[in-house]
C-alpha cells in the first residue's frame, strides 16, 4: 500500500485502531499491538497478576492479545466478565466469609467454562472444599473422556493441559458499576484475596485482573491486607515516546511494511515522526508556542498519555481531511476539532467518575479560569496553595460529598482531580524545559502528609472545554509538553 487515497470511515479505523479493544478486529488488533515490558510481566507464570491502569490506557487490548496467544499456543485459558460473577461477595458484613464465597463460586465458574470451552457435557459441581485443588478435579474428570472429544483443536487443548496443568484466567472490566463506597472497596478486596489463595493452592492456576487506577488506590489504601497483594501489582502506564512508536507501527503495519518493537523504541523522536508524514503534515502551522511545531509534540501535548486518546484525536482529525478531500491530516484539520476532543475527554471523565464523586461536573466546571485569572494568564496552573484556593472558592456554592456519604476536604478534592488526571503535578525547570508527572507515575505526590514541592496545571487535553469562548488564547498561553 503506496499511498492513502481517502480517509472513508474504515480506513481511519484500519489505520489508527478502535477506540475500544474488545470491538477491534482479532487480526488488526493483532498486527499492530505495540507490545510492552507491561505485557511481558503480565503473561509472566505467575499465580497473581493485577494490572492496574486508568480507562483507555490499553488493559482489555493486552488481555484480549495475551487470550489470543494463549489459544494459538493451545493454553486453556479463560476469560471472566462482570456478568460471570454478579451475584459473588455481595454480603459486606463478614469479610472472612466474603473471601470464602469469592473461592468457591470462582471455582465452580473456573471448572464450568474450562468444560464448556473443551466441549465435554459435566454435571458434577465442585465441592466448597475442593476448590483447593480444583485443577487436580479437572484433570480426573478430563482424563477418562478425553479421547471421546472429536475436535482437534480441543483435543491438542486437553493434551497441553493434562502434560502442564496450566490455566490461564483473566478477569476484566471489574469497575464497570463501581461507586467507590465501602461495600464496592470490601469487594474487589475481598476477591483479590480470594484470588492469592487459590493461585496459591492450584500452582498452574494463574489468575489476571485489570483494575482502573482508582479502583486500586482506594483498595489498597483502605484495606491492610493488601499489602501482600503490592509484589503482583503491574502498572500499566506509557511514556510519550512509547506512544509515539505504537502510532508509527500501526500506520506501518497498515502500509503493510515490518515493524519491530524494540527497533521503533530504539529510533529518536525526529526518526519515528517521519513515519507519520503518510497520514499527517509534518509541522503544526498554528500560533503562539505552537507555531510551526513538529505535529507529534502537538499530539503528544494533548493526550493523556493515553493510547486511546491518541487514537480519537487522530480519528477526529482524519474526519475532518476527508470532508476537505485531503489525503494528510493538517495542522487545521487537527484546530478545528481541538475543542470536541476536549468536550468528549471531560464527559468522559465526568460519566467515569460520577458514581465516586456525584457532584463531578461542578467541581470540574468549576475549575475554568477566572476573569482575573484570565487578564492574569494564571489560570490553568497553581501552586498548592493556590489550588486549595481556588477548590475552596468552588466550596463555598456548596460541599462535595464523596459516594461514602463523607464530607470531603479541599486536600481531597485535589487529590481525586490527580488521581484521574484531570491534574498533572509538574515543576518549571528552565524556560524550555518542564518537569510532569501523572498519578500513575507517583501515587503520593499530593497527600495529607507530602508535599514535595511540585506546581499542578489542569491537562491541556481538558483547556478547550473550559474555556471554549478564548481557545484561540490557548495557543499563546499553553507552551507544548517536553517530549519524554
Amino acid at each position: 500500500m503506496n499511498a492513502l487515497t481517502k480517509f472513508d470511515d474504515a480506513t481511519i479505523q484500519r489505520i489508527f485502531g478502535h477506540e475500544a479493544a474488545e470491538n477491534e478486529e482479532p487480526a488488526r488488533l493483532r498486527e499492530y499491538y505495540f507490545k510492552s515490558d507491561t505485557y511481558e510481566r503480565i503473561v509472566a507464570g505467575l499465580p497473581l497478576r493485577i494490572l492496574v491502569g486508568h480507562k483507555g490506557i490499553g488493559k482489555s487490548a493486552l488481555f484480549k492479545v495475551a487470550l489470543q496467544e494463549d489459544e494459538d499456543a493451545r493454553r486453556l485459558a479463560l476469560l471472566i466478565r462482570p456478568d460471570d460473577i454478579i451475584e459473588l461477595g455481595l454480603d459486606g458484613t463478614d469479610f472472612l466469609r466474603m473471601i470464602r464465597d469469592w473461592k468457591a463460586g470462582l471455582t465452580e465458574i473456573v471448572a464450568e467454562k474450562v468444560f464448556q470451552k473443551l466441549g465435554i457435557r459435566h454435571d458434577e459441581r465442585v465441592q466448597e472444599q475442593q476448590g483447593a485443588r480444583v485443577l487436580s478435579f479437572l484433570m480426573e474428570k478430563i482424563e477418562p473422556v478425553r479421547r471421546a472429544v472429536t475436535s482437534g483443536e480441543k483435543q491438542s487443548m486437553i493434551d497441553k493441559f493434562l502434560k502442564d496443568h496450566l490455566i490461564n484466567v483473566y478477569i476484566d472490566d471489574l469497575d464497570r458499576g463501581w461507586s467507590g463506597n465501602r461495600t464496592d472497596v470490601l469487594r474487589i478486596s475481598a476477591l483479590l484475596n480470594a484470588l492469592r489463595d487459590l493461585g496459591n493452592d492450584n500452582r498452574g492456576l494463574r489468575f489476571k485482573v485489570a483494575l482502573r487506577t482508582d479502583v486500586y488506590f482506594l483498595v489498597r489504601t483502605a484495606d491492610e491486607s493488601t499489602d501482600k497483594l503490592e509484589g503482583s501489582v503491574v502498572w500499566q502506564s506509557w511514556t510519550n515516546h512509547e506512544i509515539l512508536a505504537l502510532l508509527a507501527k500501526r500506520i506501518l503495519t497498515f502500509r503493510g511494511l515490518d515493524a519491530d518493537e524494540a527497533s521503533l523504541l530504539a529510533k529518536d523522536a525526529a526518526d519515528l515522526s517521519s513515519y507519520l508524514d503518510f497520514v499527517m503534515e509534518e509541522r503544526f502551522e498554528g500560533k503562539g508556542h505552537w507555531k510551526n511545531a513538529p505535529m507529534y509534540t502537538v499530539l503528544m501535548s494533548l493526550i493523556r498519555k493515553r493510547p486511546r486518546d491518541l487514537v480519537k484525536l487522530c480519528s477526529l482529525g482524519a474526519q475532518r481531511a476527508q470532508k476537505r478531500g485531503r489525503k494528510r491530516i493538517g495542522a487545521q484539520d487537527f484546530e478545528e476539532v481541538f475543542e470536541e476532543y476536549s468536550q468528549g475527554r471531560l464527559q468522559d471523565t465526568i460519566n467515569e467518575y460520577r458514581t465516586e464523586l456525584p457532584d463531578i461536573q461542578r467541581l470540574l466546571m468549576g475549575m475554568r479560569p477566572s476573569a482575573q485569572e484570565r487578564k492574569s494568564s494564571q489560570g490553568y496552573n497553581y501552586k498548592t496553595d493556590s489550588l486549595l484556593r481556588k477548590i475552596r472558592n468552588i466550596e463555598e456554592q456548596g460541599a462535595f460529598k464523596l459516594a461514602s456519604g463523607r464530607v470531603a476536604a479541599s486536600k481531597d478534592l485535589a487529590q481525586f482531580m490527580y488521581k484521574i488526571n484531570f491534574l498533572v503535578a509538574r515543576k518549571v525547570l528552565s524556560p524550555n524545559e518542564t518537569y510532569r508527572k501523572y498519578f500513575e507515575e507517583n501515587r503520593y505526590l499530593l497527600t495529607e502528609f507530602a508535599d514535595f514541592g511540585l506546581d499542578w496545571e489542569i491537562h491541556p487535553a481538558y483547556r478547550w472545554a473550559l474555556q471554549p469562548a478564548t481557545v484561540h488564547r490557548i495557543f499563546h498561553e499553553l507552551q507544548l509538553s517536553n517530549f519524554s
